[in-house]
């Protein structure tokens, strides 16, 4: 079936851009979420969230088994969005989960997705260069899960103000 990596800044588009790629998709919609509600504003946020995608969406908590949830919500929709990759590897990076197997498993598991498939994330590379060692490791990271996922998914959108441009 068909991929799609959506990258974009803070604010650009990109999720929402992805939902409305999904959303265009007959039958039940799974959204998979990496973030968690670990703050008043965040948890305001994801019910927000929750009631603007309305009755065909199902949820899924995925903040690190993000292969397994991407399996669960293709078996049970026709089309599935995660939102997003950036918080799933920040969520990895504070467990200190090693990330080369992790990446290379949510490649598989795009590769191997039956039903359409659309993945957010965050393009953090460029900004200015982090101050801390946790934040330059991060950017790193990101980079290099941007650049594997860009790879196995069958298309590329970089959105920048509300806009989307094709890479690939």
């Amino acid at each position: 079936m068909s991929s799609t990596f959506i990258l974009g800044g803070a604010r650009s588009g990109k999720s929402r851009h992805g939902q409305a790629l999904i959303e265009a998709q007959p039958g039940r919609l799974a959204y998979i979420a990496t973030g968690e509600a670990l703050d008043d504003e965040m948890e305001a946020r994801i019910a927000r969230h929750r009631e603007e995608r309305g009755p065909r969406w199902s949820t899924i908590e995925a903040p690190y088994d993000l292969v397994g949830a991407i399996a669960r919500a293709a078996a049970e929709a026709d089309a599935v969005l995660v939102d997003c990759l950036t918080l799933w590897l920040s969520n990895l990076m504070l467990a200190d989960v090693p990330l080369p197997p992790q990446f290379e498993a949510l490649c598989h598991a795009i590769a191997d997705c039956p039903v359409p498939l659309a993945l957010v994330a965050n393009e953090v590379g460029l900004g200015l260069v982090p101050e801390t060692r946790l934040g330059r490791a991060f950017r790193d990271e990101a980079g290099r899960l941007n650049q594997q996922v860009a790879a196995v998914a069958e298309s590329v959108v970089f959105v920048a103000a509300g806009l989307p441009l094709r890479l690939k």
